[in-house]
Parts: C-alpha cells; sequence; structure tokens
C-alpha cells in the first residue's frame, strides 16, 4: 500500500519539479539568495567618495539609497565638473544629497547638459545657482540633442534666456517633446489668434506672453485647443470676447475641456439667478468662473454667504472668487478690527492681491486714524 502511494505521488513530484525548470522567470532559491544579497551590499568605494565631499550619506540612503548600490558610478567626475563651473564643497554636498542620482550620471552626458544651460545662463555663476536650486532638472539628462534643439527654437522665436533658463528649471518636460511637434503647436497657436480677430502685429508679443506664463500649453493636443475655442464660440461668445478670455486666463483656457465648462457654467447661471447675457458679463469679469469646478466655486460662495456676504454682493464684485475662504476670512477680521463692516459694503476692499490687499488696508487704517482738523476754527494758544 505504501509502495502504491509512492508510486502513485511520484508523477507530481516530477511535474512539478519540470514546471519549475520550463518557468524562465524561475530561479533557484540558492541563486536568488546570492543576488539578493549582492544587491543590499552597497558600493564601499561610492560611500568613500561621497564622504570626501562632506556628503551625510544618511541622507541620501533615506532618499534614493539604491544609488549606492550600484557598481559603477561617477562621484569625482561629477563633483569636478560642478568645482569647475565654481560651486564650493558646501554646494556639491547640497546637490549630492538633494538629487543623489546624479553621480549614475555618465561625465560625458553631465558635461553636455552644462553646455547646453550655459546657451541660456549669463555666466557660470548664474549657472551653478540654477543647478544648486533645481538638482533634479538639471541631472535629468535625456533627449540632449532634443533639448538642444528646443533651446534655439525658442531663442528664435524671440523669448528671452531668463525666460528658457525658468523653462528648463520648473517646465522640463517640454524640452523632451520633439521640436517639430513644438513648432506645430506654436503654427496653430498662431493660426488660431488670428482666427479669432488677433491682430498680426500683436501676435508675437501675445505669443510670448502667453508662452512665459504657461509653456505647459506645448503640451496640450491641437484638438483640445479648437475644441475649447469651437465650444466657447457656440455658447455665444464673440471673437473679440475670446481673446478677452486668452489675456486674462493665458493658456490655462487650453487646459479646460468643453465638459468641464459646461458644469461651471450651468452651475453659476444658477448660483447667481442671471440670464445668459448677464452670465457671459460675470465670465468676463471673472474668467475664473470657467476655471474651477463645481465644487471649489460652490465652497468659495457658500464660505461667502456663511460671512453675511450677499449673492447680489458676489454678483457684483465676481473677482472674489479668486480668493479662498480661508484668505477671506483673514481678510474680514483684519477690516473687521478697523470697524469696516463689509457685508454692508462693497467688496472692493476685501478683492486683489496680498498685495493690493495690504494697500488698500493701509489706506483704511490710516484714514481711520487721522485726527479731524478744522483749518476754520480758531487756535486756543496760550499767551
Amino acid at each position: 500500500m505504501l509502495w502504491k502511494l509512492l508510486v502513485r505521488s511520484q508523477p507530481c513530484r516530477l511535474y512539478f519539479f519540470r514546471k519549475m525548470q520550463s518557468t524562465p522567470n524561475c530561479k533557484s532559491f540558492l541563486a536568488y539568495f546570492t543576488t539578493d544579497k549582492k544587491s543590499n551590499k552597497e558600493n564601499e568605494r561610492t560611500v568613500e567618495k561621497l564622504c570626501k565631499f562632506s556628503v551625510d550619506i544618511r541622507k541620501i540612503r533615506k532618499l534614493k539609497g539604491w544609488v549606492l548600490l550600484e557598481d559603477e558610478t561617477y562621484v569625482e567626475e561629477v563633483a569636478n565638473i560642478l568645482q569647475e563651473l565654481g560651486a564650493d564643497e558646501a554646494v556639491i554636498a547640497s546637490i549630492l544629497e538633494r538629487c543623489p542620482e546624479a553621480i549614475v550620471c555618465s561625465p560625458a552626458a553631465v558635461d553636455t547638459q552644462r553646455k547646453l544651460w550655459q546657451l541660456v545662463c549669463k555666466n557660470e555663476e548664474e549657472l551653478v545657482k540654477l543647478i544648486e536650486q533645481f538638482p533634479e532638472s538639471f541631472f535629468t539628462v535625456k533627449d540632449q540633442e532634443n533639448l538642444k534643439l528646443n533651446v534655439q527654437f525658442f531663442q528664435e522665436l524671440g523669448l528671452k534666456n531668463l525666460v528658457i533658463s525658468r523653462f528648463l528649471t520648473t517646465a522640463s518636460s517640454i524640452f523632451h517633446n520633439p521640436v517639430e511637434n513644438n513648432k506645430e503647436m506654436i503654427r496653430l497657436l498662431q493660426e488660431n489668434y488670428l482666427n479669432i480677430g488677433g491682430s498680426e502685429a500683436n501676435m508675437k508679443v501675445w505669443l510670448l506672453k502667453l508662452l512665459s506664463q504657461n509653456p505647459f500649453i506645448l503640451l496640450k493636443s491641437p484638438t483640445t485647443i479648437k475644441e475649447t475655442l469651437e465650444f466657447l464660440q457656440e455658447q455665444g461668445f464673440t471673437n473679440f470676447e475670446i481673446l478677452q478670455l486668452l489675456s486674462k486666463l493665458k493658456g490655462f483656457l487650453f487646459q479646460l475641456c468643453p465638459r468641464g465648462i459646461q458644469n461651471s457654467i450651468s452651475f453659476s447661471k444658477n448660483a447667481f439667478e442671471c440670464t445668459e447675457h448677464d452670465l457671459k458679463q460675470l465670465v468676463l469679469k471673472c474668467p475664473a468662473l470657467l476655471y474651477y469646478s463645481v465644487p471649489v466655486l460652490e465652497e468659495r460662495i457658500e464660505g461667502l454667504l456663511k460671512e453675511g456676504i450677499s449673492i447680489a454682493q458676489i454678483r457684483d464684485t465676481p473677482m472674489v472668487l479668486e480668493l479662498t475662504p480661508q484668505i477671506v476670512q483673514y481678510r474680514i477680521r483684519k477690516l473687521n478690527s478697523l470697524g469696516y463692516k463689509i457685508k454692508d459694503g462693497h467688496l472692493a476692499n476685501l478683492n486683489g492681491t496680498k498685495k493690493e490687499f495690504e494697500t488698500n488696508f493701509g489706506k483704511i487704517q490710516a484714514k481711520k486714524e487721522r485726527p479731524l482738523f478744522n483749518p476754520v476754527a480758531p487756535l486756543n494758544v496760550e499767551e
């Protein structure tokens, strides 16, 4: 009986063994254990070289410890390139601690990146400051030929080097876009600008301002831009009014989708109980009514109503919807401290940027503290 069981169970074992052998991704336990142990061992030479430049290894282990496991690293070579640019030891340590993957970039690629960034930097000192502030952008060393072509294209368009350097640090993805795609998008923007009534004379200024304020428009699809413009025309906006929205919302208008715009428009129409014409005027005063989603608009209107502000007041000064509920509460408290009741007056003093509000608040405060003086009244002067 026991023999029969053994014989009967053997084919199963053979099948299991053959299945393991036939699986290409399956490693023996010993091989897996050996590889895993090796991959978790830090490269001592890399650690020593980093310590030589006063780099805090603990920060690297916490941030991107995998770089310490790499067999091939270029600590000294990358540090030397930074030193040649004028970076001191403290700056080099700071860069490597915040962007450890820099040490796995080949010296040739880093040197090429240096030359490309120098095309838009005034001097090496400026370049070092940019690398220190945005090390990850600098050490993303890919598509370098494409990066070069895009830099040259932006310069030919008339963008200032200062603006292009800002793109390199905060909008680096547009440089990974094929230069032909960026050229095609520029042609499309120019064409649409002229189609909705923009003038040839103002087109370059408009385009450069648009790009400098929202470079990510280059990553949008031509279809999205066309659909957005057509939708606004279907809503009754004239070409002149669309130009106004473009100038106020910059390229952010093209980040919206028709469905999102429709939802926001429908909500605003119901909330303000206004006609199609009145709604258009509200949108032209405050284009954010198109940009903000329904939940955001709902939250902001409710926040204003809780402070005692009426729908009529919001309709008169819709730009107040650009403020978050927290900012509204803070400003109302400050104005209340001067005895100014916002619910009884106009919202103009509540509105505006932080600088504009502080300026208006200062004027109200000065006016309140100024002593009353009657120039006709006699002065009581003791002789």
